[in-house]
């Protein structure tokens, strides 16, 4: 028999008390747990934004400062993936461009990036090297210059290989929010979902497929996108997948959501190694694709210019009145909710 959580169960999951627990690697995930931990610790934090700003006081991709009247969004990430070199990318290009995506989803114009690596003791310089050229690669790549650093070196077995760290500014241009999703707006994604949590995954269990991950910048055609005035919020499906993504900003914006099971565009590799491992794709980790809440007026025109830069973009939803719930509606007319992921599927996926 399948097991279900009740509600009542998943409360008690969730519940975290500081003093008491210990973290595990679903604090990680992206999933309903991460989100926990990170409330808390947003709680104890007192001063969480600049003024006229925004920040960990809204939980956004990237907070923004007001600086004299220019708007600048702020991000970091810590990126930890196994295997670091993967189908589609490494863990430099990994760091690139998901923090360029970061402040692309937040209206804004990448301009400068930090880089920090903790290494492993006998870490080979060879790979290294291949990690740094994966880097400059996608910096010139972006137009965005690397202009502070930090090095570290940890015992041997004290950390796995390498870990990086990068932190990104950019000039904010458009206004865009996970708060902004109104009832008769469309849902939409920029291309195929879940490319890159299975392409690790077929990595890792040895599969053999010819699954690529997505990772790539999304900020040319975040631009571009944000220019037709339609866009309310975009978002970077990461850690937890569309499913954590939409659930999020249902949330935050007080409104529900209807998916189209049969609109989601998923490729049938991805499909296929969902099923042998038991995830769903859509609670699968994409690292070069955006989520897009937009006017009803204007996804057309949007869903016309997404398509030139991947051609499995779709409108895969509506915005609808409620209280931050998504539900997802079967081929045969069914419904049922469309939940985060709790914890962790799979660790180290970026």
């Amino acid at each position: 028999m399948a097991h279900v959580w009740s509600p009542l169960k998943v409360h008690a999951m969730l519940h975290l008390d500081m003093d008491k627990a210990k973290i595990s690697v679903s604090h990680g995930a992206g999933g309903r747990m991460m989100q926990e931990l990170i409330k808390e610790i947003a709680s104890i934090i007192e001063n969480k934004k600049t003024r006229d700003g925004r920040g960990i006081d809204v939980l956004e991709d990237a907070g923004i400062a007001n600086i004299n009247g220019t708007k600048i969004a702020f991000t970091t990430d810590s990126y930890t993936v196994d295997p670091i070199f993967f189908p589609g990318g490494s863990i430099g290009k990994l760091a690139v461009c998901g923090t360029i995506n970061d402040l692309a989803v937040m209206g804004a114009k990448p301009l400068a990036l930090t880089l920090a690596l903790v290494l492993e003791e006998g870490f080979p310089m060879a790979e290294l090297k291949k990690i740094v050229m994966d880097i400059n690669k996608e910096v010139k790549k972006a137009n965005v210059a690397i202009i502070s650093g930090d090095t570290k070196v940890m015992e041997k077995g004290k950390i796995d290989k390498i870990i990086i760290n990068t932190a990104g500014i950019g000039i904010v241009r458009y206004d865009v929010s996970d708060y902004y999703a109104r009832p008769g707006d469309k849902v939409m994604v920029s291309g195929s979902i879940g490319d890159h949590g299975m392409a690790l995954l077929a990595r890792r269990f040895k599969f053999e497929t010819k699954l690529k991950s997505d990772c790539s910048s999304i900020a040319s055609m975040a631009l571009s996108l944000l220019k037709t005035g339609g866009i309310r919020v975009m978002k970077d499906p990461t850690r937890g997948g569309l499913a954590a993504c939409l659930n999020e900003i249902a949330e935050k914006s007080k409104v529900d959501m209807v998916v189209y099971e049969d609109k989601v565009p998923i490729k049938e590799e991805v499909r296929s190694v969902g099923e042998v491992l038991g995830i769903d794709p859509m609670h699968t980790a994409c690292e070069g694709r955006c989520v897009i809440i937009a006017k009803e007026e204007k996804a057309e025109e949007i869903l016309n210019m997404a398509k030139r830069f991947d051609r499995n973009a779709s409108i895969i939803g509506d915005v609808v009145k409620g209280s931050g719930k998504v539900f997802i509606e079967t081929k045969i007319g069914s419904k049922r909710y469309l939940e985060s992921p709790i914890g962790e599927l799979y660790p180290r996926i970026c």
